[in-house]
């Protein structure tokens, strides 16, 4: 190796028809800079104090190895942590996740079925990046397509899956961009629908982490979509060829299960992580880091610390009967009747919290009979720290059947 790229100059001398090399550096010239230039051996010596405000500085201004990230709460879509989260960046494959969004909803509307064959076409089958080789005019059902798309990020199978459901990529495309607008990701524009890098005359797709937040919150309520993310490999043609997801939470990160990882040179390495832990599920997003170990690492980081610091509290059980709450009655054959919420009421709140949270039942004095379970009575209300977050209807639980003297009362 030449010594100048080391960034030190050598100096060579003739040595038996050969040459020796030394650092360049006198050892006068060495010897002033170590007296002069060191700092003093009692300063380099001390350690820092683990309270010192200059470290806790430095520590707390680590630069961030991505260039956007939110941590979110789906039911609430309550932002826990963001940075430069509105900033439209490449999302590489994780534009699938649109892909597998629209297909799940066409299977919901009736317009597809999980076991419709699908033909793939010339183009499907010449897709390149990650795939399952497909070969023009073989046939797939739309749920094997969707387990290739979602768990290996298959570009040949999100082609066919695309092509099936709209006739041609570009109008599928067009769905994507009004489904994004729909949603209100207003960072968002689809140019593909796989997220391949843009070739010449093309346009790069584009997403900002919020848009993939508010995307996985829509993704996350259907079943099979969070059945399949969550596979960390599948075995597919009847054994022959497995699946590999290359989402690295899911088999790092307790609770973790999807949703989608993405890269291209010009995207860098980005996820959409899900993870769920008791009543509470998090989404985070990691756009642009530098190396894969780096993008988990951080969507790790993140989720730990929402889970930390955040708990789902239910204080309220939907269809649960609430002790010692029983409606007063007013004309019936029983005089009250045992009650209970109509559904859960959920609230996020910080860990040690949970004294600020109050339950309150609002019934009338007495509800005349006669009286069908199910039948709304009143209501149960959640406060936070004396403010209204949540409240459903109070049900009884009990048909009460009115008095036959109650039945002759003329008032």
């Amino acid at each position: 190796m030449n010594p100048e790229e080391e960034g030190v100059g050598m100096r060579c001398t003739a040595v038996n028809n050969g040459q020796r090399c030394r650092p360049g550096w006198e050892p006068t010239v060495f010897l002033f800079l170590l007296l002069f230039l060191a700092p003093p051996l009692a300063t380099a010596q001390t350690p820092a104090s683990p309270t010192d405000p200059t470290k806790k500085a430095a520590t707390a201004e680590k630069p961030a190895t991505y260039t956007s990230a939110i941590l979110l709460e789906p039911e609430t879509g309550k932002v826990l942590f963001e940075k430069d989260a509105h900033t439209p960046l490449p999302p590489a494959s994780m534009v699938k996740m649109m892909t597998a969004l629209i297909v799940m909803e066409k299977v919901g509307d009736g317009a597809v079925k999980l076991d419709d064959k699908v033909t793939a076409s010339r183009w499907a089958s010449k897709m390149g990046g990650s795939q399952v080789y497909l070969k023009e005019g073989e046939t797939m059902t739309v749920e094997d397509l969707l387990k290739a798309m979602m768990i290996h990020s298959a570009n040949d199978a999100t082609a066919a899956l695309a092509e099936h459901v709209a006739g041609h990529s570009e109008a599928f495309v067009d769905l994507m961009n009004q489904r994004a607008e729909s949603l209100g990701l207003k960072e968002t524009r689809y140019h593909s629908v796989h997220g391949l890098p843009a070739g010449p005359g093309q346009e790069e797709d584009v997403m900002s982490a919020a848009d993939l937040a508010t995307l996985g919150r829509e993704m996350v309520k259907f079943p099979k979509i969070v059945e399949l993310v969550a596979k960390s490999q599948e075995p597919f043609r009847d054994g022959a060829f497995t699946l590999v997801n290359p989402n690295h939470l899911l088999r790092t990160f307790p609770g973790a299960d999807g949703i989608k990882t993405g890269f291209h040179n010009k995207a860098g390495f980005c996820v959409t992580g899900s993870a769920i832990r008791g009543d509470l599920r998090l989404i985070v997003v990691v756009m642009g880091s530098s190396t894969k170990t780096e993008c988990f690492k951080n969507a790790a980081q993140l989720l730990n610390q929402g889970f930390a610091t955040n708990r789902m509290l239910v204080p309220v059980k939907g269809r649960v009967v609430l002790e010692g709450r029983d409606a007063r009655v007013w004309g019936g054959v029983a005089s009250t009747v045992p009650i209970a919420a109509k559904q859960d009421v959920k609230i996020l709140i910080k860990k040690g919290e949970e004294k600020k949270v109050q339950v309150a039942v609002n019934v009338p004095d007495r509800v005349r009979a006669p009286i069908t379970a199910g039948q709304a009575v009143g209501e149960v209300v959640v406060t936070f720290d004396g403010v209204e977050v949540g409240k459903t209807q109070a049900l009884a639980v009990n048909d009460v059947q009115g008095t036959w003297w109650w039945r002759l009362w003329p008032f």
